[in-house]
């Protein structure tokens, strides 16, 4: 594979680089952000590695700024930052993979492998519609009618998997294994409370209703 890392620790960033070479690699590092965003921007890599807390630009910054720039090579972040939060900010940044230091030299090479293995997904398969409702999963934007929407992360991936499956119903049942990787139900109203919230955010300010419920068997959204 071609990789790039992006990291200003020099310690760390030789060690992976020269890992990575030894492992028949080849490889280019930058040691800050731009000069990172540079690199990606003007050649072809299989996947970058970048550090989140970067001299001159941060990592969640370059990795937006590629995926606005429609660049979908596949990013992992490297980074020291492991709350829950972070890992989901890192995702929703447009970022693949997330893993964190300190870290087995053997995960990080299967990582890279797997997201190079991964299939890239094609800029047209990058926008999920349904009507005047367009998504886009690299920039993490939802927008109706030319009207942005801001959904937390749960609300986003609750509307990318009715969007997905358009005009067919989702049931209780797969919603939780979707959205929330759960594969028994919890007993709570966890679902339609995010389907309520959805449907003030997507439906309410709106002429037409997309989100319909199916009584007695789940969720759909309109074609």
């Amino acid at each position: 594979m071609r990789i790039l890392v992006i990291e200003d620790d020099r310690t760390t960033g030789d060690y992976i680089a020269n890992g990575l070479r030894e492992e028949g690699h080849v490889v280019d590092l930058s040691r800050n952000g731009r000069e990172g965003l540079l690199t990606a921007q003007t050649s072809d890599f299989d996947v970058l590695v970048v550090d989140r807390m970067l001299p001159d630009l941060d990592g969640l910054s370059l990795v937006r700024t590629l995926r606005a720039a429609k660049n979908l090579t596949p990013a992992l972040f490297l980074t020291a930052l492991g709350g829950v939060d972070d890992r989901i900010e890192g995702l929703n940044a447009g970022g693949d993979d997330y893993l964190v230091k300190p870290f087995a030299f053997g995960e990080l090479t299967a990582r890279l492998t797997a997201l190079a293995r991964r299939p890239q997904m094609r800029q047209d398969d990058a926008i999920l519609t349904a009507g005047d409702l367009h998504m886009d999963l690299i920039r993490r934007k939802v927008t109706r009618a030319g009207a942005e929407i801001d959904l937390l992360p749960r609300e986003f991936s609750l509307l990318e998997c009715l969007l997905r499956r358009k005009g067919r119903v989702q049931t209780r049942t797969m919603l939780l294994e979707a959205v929330w990787e759960l594969s028994f139900d919890p007993q709570t109203n966890v679902v339609e409370s995010h389907i309520s919230r959805l449907r003030s955010k997507v439906d309410k300010p709106f002429e037409t209703e997309l989100i319909k419920t199916v009584r007695g068997a789940g969720y759909r959204i309109e074609a």
